[in-house]
C-alpha cells in the first residue's frame, strides 16, 4: 500500500465537532488549518479565531496543553482558500444540513489538491448523496469519517465508503486514523447513523421505552445502566445530557425520517420527556438542564410525571447488583427468572439489544467485528451485543429472545433472522467474524499498520492469547512477569493491583535486570492495561511502620533508591512503556529509566504529598538534576529559578493530564517518545531498545551537579509551608 504521507489537514466548520478535531490534530504533532465563514464584523477570520480561543477553556480539555492552540491556523473561505492546495486531507465538520455541505463542497472542489482525501464528519447524512455533488474525478477520493465527541478522548471513528470510493483511500486513511490519531477503527455501510448511533440510539430509545414500562427513575436507570452492567459510568439519561439533548434528537429525527420500512420504526418515536425538555431549551449539560439539573451542590433529576426537578440519588437494588456479578450464563438467567422490576428491566433491555443487533447486522456492518468495536469504543460497553450473547451461552440466548418476541414482549415481532439458529455457538471465532451478507466468516483486517499491535483489542470468540501468558518467562512471582516475546528484547510486567511498587515488585524488577544485562538487548517495562504504577503499596509497608516508624522503612526506601539508580545506570537500554497512570513511585521508575515511549493519555506526576509523604526514591534528585542541566544550558541564570517549578509541581502533586503536559512538567525529555495508539506502545518501546543498542549503548556517565544550597533549602521550605 501506497505511503499516505499528511502534511497538513484543512478541517472545515469551527463548531465543537471541528474545532476540537482541530485540537486532536495539533496533540499529535499534524498541522491544522481550521475554516470557517467569513465574520461579518472585525477579523475575516474571527469565527475561526473565536472557536480557536474557546478550546482553551473547555473541560476536559481538548488539548494535551493549552498553549498548543496556537499551532491551529486561523482561516475562512474567502481568503485563505488556496491553503487548501496545500493539504493532504480535508475533513468537512459544518452542521448537519445536506444543501450547507453540497454547497460547500462546491466551492472548494477548484482548490482540493488532486491526491487530497475530502471525508465527511457527518453523524447519519447519506455519504453516498454528498459524493454525487462533488466533480467526478474527486468521488473516489471521498468518504466519510464520523468521529466521535469528545475527538480527543473517544476512541471510535468510523469510516463510510460510497460506492465510488478507492479501496486504498478507505487503507490509507484507516492507516492514520490508527497510528497518527490512535483511534479504533470500524467501517460502516452508507446508511442512516451508521453504526454506532443507529444501535446506541436505539438501545437509549429502548432503556427510555422500558424504564417507563417498569416503573424506574432516571437515577435508578442510570446507576443500573452504568458500570454495573459494565457500560460507561454516565449510564443513560446522564449520557445523553452530556452529548446533549439536541443531538440527540437530531439523531433521533435521521431514524425517523430515513428508516420508515424499519420493523423497529414504531420505537423511534421522540419520548415526550425529551421532547418537552428541547421544547423548554433544556438541552442537558451544556444548558445546564436537561434530564438531570444541579442545584448548587445538590443534582436533581427530572420527574416525568410532574415536569418538575427532584432529588436524585435512587439506586440499584442490592439484589439485582448480586445478579449482574455473576458470570454472563447465570446473570442473563437470574435476571430473566426474577420478579423485580430492576430485574426484569435489565434483561428486557438486553434481550432488545440483541433483537437489534441481530436483525439489523447484515444492513449496518460487513460482520459482527464492527457493531461490537463499535459500541465498545463509541458508547464506552465492556463488552458489545453480540459478545455478551455469546459470553453467556447462544443457543440458549437466542431461544430465551425468540420466546420473548412469541409472547410480544419484545420491541416488535420481527423475527431473528435463520442465521442465528443455524447451529451455531457464535459469531466471533478464532478465525473471525460472522458476515449475514456474505454469508461466511470474515477475518480481522491485515492492513500492515495492524502488525504494529502485539496484543491487539480481541473480541470473545477470537481466543487471542493473554499477554500475560505469551512468550517466554525467564523470572515470575506473585506480583511480576519477566518474559521475553522475541528472545532479543526482555519485558517486565507488574502484575500487581495497580502495578504497586511493594518489596516482591523490587525484586522482580532486580532480577529483570540481572537477566537483561546478561542475555538481552535491554529491557521494557510494560503492563498491558491501563496503569504503569500507581505508586508504592504503603499498605504492605504499615506494619513495619506502625512498629518501628520511619526508620523500620528505611531499609525498604534504600532498596528502592538502590533499584533506580541500577535501572539508570545499567549496561543495557531500559524504556518505560507508559500507558495511564504513572505516579508517585511509579512516575519515578518511569523518570530513571534510558528512555520513555508513553501513551497520549497517560497521567504523570509525584503525588505523594496527598498522604503526607514526599517523593523518597530518587524523584526530588531527579528534579535538581533537571534543574542543573537546564541552568548549564543558560550561562549566567539562577539555578533556583529551575528548581522553584519542579519542587512546587511536587509540592502541589501536580499531575501532568496528557503526555505533551508531562513533557512541559519535566517529567519526558525531548527525546521520550509519545504514540497515539495504546496497543502500539510495545512495540514502539520494543523498537526503542533495539536501536539503542544498535547504536551501542551507554550509560550515563556518574558526575555530580551543581544545587542550590541553603538558599533553596528555605525557598523549598517556603514553597512547601504556602502549598499546605
Amino acid at each position: 500500500m501506497k505511503r499516505f504521507n499528511v502534511r497538513k489537514v484543512a478541517v472545515l466548520g469551527a463548531g465543537v465537532m471541528g474545532a476540537q478535531i482541530a485540537a486532536h490534530l495539533v496533540n499529535v504533532r499534524v498541522p491544522v488549518v481550521l475554516f470557517d465563514l467569513p465574520a461579518k464584523q472585525g477579523p475575516k477570520s474571527g469565527i475561526a479565531l473565536k472557536a480557536i480561543d474557546g478550546l482553551k477553556k473547555l473541560k476536559p480539555s481538548p488539548l494535551g496543553v493549552a498553549d498548543d492552540a496556537a499551532h491551529i491556523q486561523p482561516a475562512n473561505y474567502d481568503e485563505h482558500a488556496e491553503l487548501l492546495r496545500g493539504c493532504d486531507l480535508v475533513i468537512e465538520a459544518i452542521a448537519e444540513r445536506m444543501d450547507w455541505k453540497l454547497a460547500l463542497y462546491e466551492r472548494i472542489a477548484p482548490f482540493v489538491a488532486p491526491h487530497a482525501i475530502l471525508a465527511s464528519n457527518t453523524s447519519g447524512l447519506s455519504i453516498t448523496k454528498l459524493g454525487e455533488a462533488l466533480p467526478e474525478a474527486m468521488r473516489e477520493r471521498f468518504c466519510g469519517i464520523h468521529f466521535f465527541n469528545p475527538p480527543r478522548y473517544m476512541q471510535l471513528v468510523e469510516l463510510i465508503p460510497t460506492p465510488a470510493t478507492r479501496a486504498d483511500i478507505l487503507d490509507q486513511l484507516e492507516t492514520f486514523c490508527t497510528t497518527t490519531l490512535g483511534k479504533g477503527v470500524v467501517r460502516a455501510k452508507d446508511t442512516p447513523n451508521f453504526i454506532a448511533n443507529r444501535v446506541g440510539i436505539a438501545g437509549m430509545l429502548a432503556t427510555i421505552h422500558e424504564a417507563a414500562k417498569f416503573g424506574l427513575s432516571y437515577d435508578v436507570v442510570d446507576d443500573l445502566t452504568g458500570k454495573k452492567m459494565g457500560r460507561a459510568s454516565s449510564g443513560t439519561f446522564r449520557t445523553a445530557d452530556v452529548v446533549g439533548l439536541d443531538t440527540m434528537a437530531h439523531v433521533i429525527k435521521t431514524m425517523q425520517d430515513t428508516l420508515q420500512g424499519d420493523p423497529f420504526y414504531a420505537t423511534y418515536a421522540t419520548p415526550p420527556a425529551l421532547a418537552g425538555l428541547i421544547a423548554k431549551g433544556a438541552l442537558g449539560q451544556k444548558s445546564g438542564a436537561g434530564f438531570y439539573r444541579k442545584d448548587g451542590k445538590a443534582i436533581l433529576r427530572l420527574d416525568p410525571a410532574t415536569g418538575e426537578y427532584v432529588p436524585a440519588g435512587g439506586k440499584a437494588d442490592a439484589l439485582v447488583e448480586r445478579i449482574l456479578k455473576k458470570p454472563p450464563a447465570e446473570r442473563l438467567k437470574l435476571l430473566r427468572e426474577s420478579s423485580n422490576p430492576q430485574a426484569q428491566f435489565v434483561w428486557a433491555i438486553l434481550r432488545d439489544a440483541f433483537h437489534y443487533a441481530a436483525v439489523h447486522l447484515a444492513d449496518v456492518a460487513d460482520s459482527a467485528r464492527h457493531v461490537d468495536f463499535a459500541m465498545r469504543r463509541g458508547f464506552g460497553m465492556k463488552q458489545g451485543p453480540f459478545e455478551l450473547w455469546q459470553a453467556a451461552g447462544w443457543k440458549q440466548v437466542a431461544q430465551w429472545v425468540k420466546e420473548d418476541i412469541d409472547a410480544g414482549k419484545a420491541l416488535c415481532n420481527a423475527p431473528l433472522p435463520d442465521w442465528v439458529f443455524d447451529g451455531r455457538d457464535g459469531v466471533h471465532t478464532a478465525h473471525g467474524s460472522w458476515s449475514p451478507s456474505q454469508q461466511r466468516v470474515l477475518p480481522p483486517t491485515a492492513l500492515p499498520v495492524y502488525q504494529r499491535q502485539l496484543f491487539p483489542e480481541s473480541l470473545v470468540g477470537w481466543n487471542q492469547a493473554d499477554p500475560l501468558d505469551v512468550g517466554t518467562e525467564r523470572f515470575r512471582n506473585e506480583e511480576i512477569r519477566v518474559w521475553t516475546p522475541d528472545g532479543q528484547v526482555l519485558v517486565a510486567s507488574i502484575t500487581a493491583k495497580l502495578h504497586l511498587i511493594s518489596p516482591a515488585v523490587m525484586e522482580g524488577l532486580a532480577k529483570a535486570l540481572e537477566i537483561a544485562e546478561q542475555d538481552y538487548a535491554g529491557l521494557v517495562l510494560w503492563s498491558p492495561d491501563d496503569v504503569f504504577s500507581a505508586g508504592a503499596n504503603l499498605e504492605s509497608l504499615m506494619p513495619v511502620f506502625m512498629k518501628h516508624g520511619s526508620k523500620g522503612i528505611a531499609p525498604e526506601i534504600k532498596k528502592l533508591q538502590d533499584l533506580l539508580l541500577a535501572m539508570r545506570y545499567a549496561q543495557v537500554p531500559v524504556v518505560a512503556a507508559v500507558r495511564g497512570l504513572a505516579l508517585g513511585g511509579g512516575n519515578e521508575i518511569a523518570i530513571h529509566c534510558a528512555r520513555r515511549v508513553v501513551h497520549m493519555e497517560s497521567y504523570m506526576g509525584f503525588v505523594e504529598v496527598g498522604v503526607g509523604l514526599v517523593p523518597a526514591g530518587g524523584g526530588l534528585t531527579y528534579i535538581a538534576r533537571r534543574a542543573a542541566e537546564a541552568a548549564a544550558q543558560a550561562p549566567g541564570s539562577d539555578l533556583l529559578a529551575f528548581l522553584r517549578e519542579g519542587y512546587l509541581a511536587a509540592a502541589m502533586a501536580k499531575v501532568g493530564t496528557s503526555a505533551i503536559e508531562s513533557r512541559k512538567l519535566g517529567y519526558l525529555l525531548d527525546g521520550d517518545v509519545i504514540v497515539a495508539h495504546k496497543d502500539e506502545l510495545l512495540h514502539v518501546a520494543i523498537g526503542q531498545v533495539k536501536a539503542m543498542a544498535d547504536a551501542g549503548w551507554r550509560p550515563p556517565l556518574k558526575s555530580t551537579f551543581p544545587v542550590a544550597g541553603r538558599s533553596a533549602i528555605a525557598s523549598a521550605r517556603t514553597t512547601s509551608t504556602s502549598a499546605a
